[in-house]
């Protein structure tokens, strides 16, 4: 007889998909990259800008009326055919991202504004088709598999619907007071969406409210698509901005999307899945049928689930506005986020050809001579015990993301078998530190300092707690760690 077809290991349901274990590949990697870029990059002005531009009296507006012409007569969609990724070099990109210490890259599928970024039987408003004439998606994965690198997509879609309402509107005042903007021609409709009824008359509608639409076509419109993009490119990743859309009044359409992630990675993996699925519901029920995603922010302490954050150098579209990261602060952020069993999805903005500017390039060869240095102690690690040591620590408010000011006492500790990573997060005035996670029977054998060697120290009874003398000058001037190599128990 023939073999039956194998059961799909997952289910459409909050149970089935509770049943998700995070692989091993995700907890290890610690520190992916994402190209959060598409044809919003093109005025080189911030994020949102294809919802911007149609709100009268936003800064994006002012810009787009005096660069490109009033949005009645020069929308989105002919800005989109400005975006021509010319001198797009993938490969040369993930060269610096790899040797930066990624282990994972991400590419974005589609932003709120409608628009995808790989071809699509299902809408015409893709990069093959307008702008670039490019795969960018396609372009992306092959480069990220030619480096070893797990490929991720992220899609914003969810809140497309209700986000691009104010497409449909009209000056209230000015030369053009009353001119519908071009969001308003049916001829158009395919990209601006039948979403008239979030626009009322003398309104701006609230783009996160409501977030998701109660509309279902657009529910089935979103699995439509979502599915698309997973059959295309067969993710190791999906990322969701937002809530798994659109709850159970919408079909449980993330629900859908996420099963099918898992159970084609099952296929491809002899019945194991090897997919994650990211998504921002912290409600506990929800929060387990894949992997948190904290947006330009963390958790406070450790958690017993791994979790992620992303954030950017810089703004999420390129902007030329934008005051960058330094090298120093997004090591901190990793490191802090590492030792509370987390990873960080870091944006580099790109600009509308393709490239990345010089800082970024900077930034990326500190964090790439930082890794060489320190990357044991974070690629493949655990946390260790409570992960923090110290009083200081992140402020945990919104999108908040002040540069945390640290002192000699503070640590984040991760491990990795026998050896205990403990980044000092402010080097000591003194030439010593003590690590009090550190207990009596640690029995510590050997401690080297990274990028240094090996260096004096003392366990001090009756508690057990380290010291160890360091030497005159730090091996690199941003975080530095102590390898701490425990003695068989």
């Amino acid at each position: 007889m023939p073999d039956l077809p194998r059961p799909e290991p997952f289910v459409p349901t909050l149970e089935s998909l509770g049943e998700f274990v995070c692989p091993d590949w995700f907890r290890d990697a610690k520190l992916g990259i994402w190209s959060h870029w598409g044809p919003q990059s093109v005025p080189r002005y911030g994020d949102w800008y294809a919802r911007n531009m149609y709100v009268e009296g936003s800064d994006q507006y002012r810009y787009h009326v005096r660069r490109y012409g009033h949005p009645s007569e020069f929308g989105y969609k002919d800005l989109v055919k400005l975006w021509k990724a010319e001198h797009f070099d993938p490969d040369g990109l993930m060269d610096l991202y790899a040797r930066a210490g990624a282990r994972y890259f991400v590419a974005l599928a589609s932003h709120h504004d409608h628009f995808l970024t790989y071809p699509s039987r299902l809408h015409r408003w893709n990069a093959a088709e307008v702008g670039p004439g490019k795969d960018i998606v396609g372009l992306w994965r092959a480069a990220a598999h030619r480096h070893g690198l797990p490929f991720g997509l992220t899609e914003h879609l969810g809140a497309a619907f209700s986000w691009w309402a104010v497409n449909k509107g009209s000056d209230a005042t000015g030369p053009r007071a009353g001119v519908p903007y071009d969001g308003a021609d049916p001829a158009f409709e395919d990209l601006y969406l039948p979403n008239h009824e979030h626009h009322r008359a003398g309104r701006r509608p609230d783009p996160v409210a409501p977030w998701y639409t109660p509309d279902e076509w657009w529910h089935l419109r979103w699995l439509e698509l979502v599915t698309e993009m997973i059959d295309r490119y067969q993710p190791d990743l999906l990322y969701s901005d937002g809530a798994p859309p659109f709850g159970p009044q919408g079909l449980d359409a993330g629900l859908r999307a996420a099963a099918h992630l898992y159970n084609t990675s099952a296929a491809a993996n002899d019945g194991h899945n090897q997919a994650v699925y990211l998504h921002k519901d912290r409600q506990e029920h929800v929060r387990r049928i894949g992997v948190l995603d904290v947006e330009r922010s963390q958790e406070e302490r450790l958690t017993p689930y791994p979790w992620q954050t992303d954030t950017c150098v810089g703004g999420w579209f390129y902007d030329v506005r934008a005051v960058y990261k330094t090298p120093a602060h997004v090591i901190e952020i990793l490191v802090d986020v590492v030792a509370k069993n987390g990873n960080l999805l870091l944006n580099i903005p790109q600009l509308p050809d393709g490239t990345i500017d010089e800082e970024c390039r900077h930034l990326l060869t500190e964090l790439a001579d930082w890794m060489a240095l320190c990357g044991e102690g974070i690629h493949g690690t655990r946390p260790f015990r409570d992960g923090v040591e110290g009083s200081s620590g992140v402020v945990v408010d919104g999108f908040t993301e002040t540069r945390v000011p640290w002192t000699a006492a503070d640590h984040r500790l991760t491990r990795r078998d026998r050896t205990v990573y403990a980044f000092q997060m402010a080097w000591p005035k003194d030439g010593r530190t003590v690590i009090r996670s550190i207990r009596l029977e640690d029995r510590v054998a050997a401690v080297r300092l990274l990028g240094h060697g090996p260096v004096p120290f003392d366990q001090i009874y009756p508690g057990g707690e380290l010291v160890v003398d360091l030497p005159d000058h730090a091996p690199t001037p941003y975080v530095n760690a102590l390898a701490v190599e425990l003695g068989s128990d």
